[in-house]
């Protein structure tokens, strides 16, 4: 399992993409992907709305378990990935490209923030 070296990555296994005019896009982890199994539904933070570093704001269902989806940084969601809501497997399938899902504002990104070789160490692979 190959994590992107431009990427940063949260203990919850979340990957954030480098903030761009303000904003970084989010998503799962190939190892969380894993972890879950088949995922078949996807609840995503709405538009509009102000996530928080750390705290639960969306949800993923697979066919092993729920999971809580956790904010790595805090900001405004700006889009949610709608193709992932209508084909949740797009997160097992290309977690770092197709299924990545939201985009955010970032008002706040935490230091505690993992580099690949980092989350690599903490998550054994």
């Amino acid at each position: 399992m190959s994590n992107p070296q431009q990427l940063r990555y949260s203990k919850e296994h979340e990957w954030l993409t480098a903030t761009e005019n303000g904003v970084s896009t989010v998503g799962i982890t190939e190892y969380a992907a894993n972890a879950l199994g088949d995922v078949v539904y996807a609840q995503l933070p709405e538009v509009g709305e102000t996530v928080t570093a750390g705290e639960t704001c969306g949800e993923l269902e697979s066919t092993k378990s729920v999971s809580d989806l956790y904010a790595p940084v805090t900001g405004e969601v700006i889009e949610a990935n709608q193709d992932v809501v209508d084909d949740p497997s797009l997160v097992n399938s290309a977690p770092f490209e197709g299924g990545w899902l939201f985009k955010v504002r970032v008002a706040e990104e935490p230091k505690e923030l993992l580099t690949a070789d980092e989350y690599a160490e903490f998550s054994g692979n």
